[in-house]
């Protein structure tokens, strides 16, 4: 009969008990390594750290610029405002004031023109007792130089058109006739009605005869 040898040995012991170490050992680093959070997990983590801190600034930029730009708004709109106000009034100002200067708008010519007319009313009442003709004549001279004078003043000035080269700019034809000289021909030998300038503008055609 065998009989079973049941004796430990103690180096084979110390060989088992290090061997369950060893395992134990890497068991606690791999919970370990488990625990410990992984470098990509890190810069995630970071990543959306910052990405968040970045949107808050950012809200917070946009907000301000939000605010600023309705400051801004505002005080145009003020100015707007306040513009159309303005021109309002300005308009309303003009439109009276071109009111009143249309019907002022004579007042000078016909304050001007009250003298002539008081000499008229002298000359018809010297008319109706005068004996000297001449004395008669001299007055009615006197008046229409007045008159002239007071119309040449205020830019009136007669076209000359006798003896001139009919200028259909200033001059109306109402006929023609025969030219008195052969130099006269095409050119005005009568005039029926004076024409006359405003300053550099027609404000009546003279009214020709022209020679042919």
């Amino acid at each position: 009969m065998q009989t079973t040898d049941n004796t430990i040995d103690p180096q084979n012991e110390n060989v088992e008990l290090t061997d369950n170490n060893d395992v134990q050992n890497a068991q606690n680093n791999v919970t370990a390594e488990n625990n410990e959070p992984t470098t990509s997990q890190t810069s995630s983590e970071q990543a959306n750290s910052e990405q968040a801190a970045n949107t808050h600034t950012i809200d917070h930029t946009l907000q301000k610029q939000i605010e600023e730009l309705n400051t801004e708004v505002n005080v145009q709109k003020d100015k707007y405002i306040r513009l159309v106000a303005e021109f309002d009034n300005y308009k309303r100002r003009t439109l009276k004031e071109r009111s009143d200067l249309i019907k002022t708008a004579g007042e000078d010519i016909l304050l001007n023109l009250l003298p002539v007319m008081d000499n008229f009313e002298r000359a018809i009442k010297f008319v109706e007792t005068a004996k000297d003709p001449e004395a008669i004549k001299e007055g009615i001279n006197l008046i229409y130089s007045n008159l002239k004078t007071f119309l040449q003043q205020k830019g009136v000035k007669e076209i000359e058109s006798v003896n001139q080269e009919f200028n259909t700019d200033v001059h109306e034809a109402l006929t023609k006739i025969p030219a008195p000289a052969e130099e006269l021909k095409g050119k005005v030998v009568d005039v029926i009605e004076k024409g006359y300038f405003l300053h550099d503008k027609v404000i009546r055609f003279a009214k020709v005869v022209i020679g042919e």
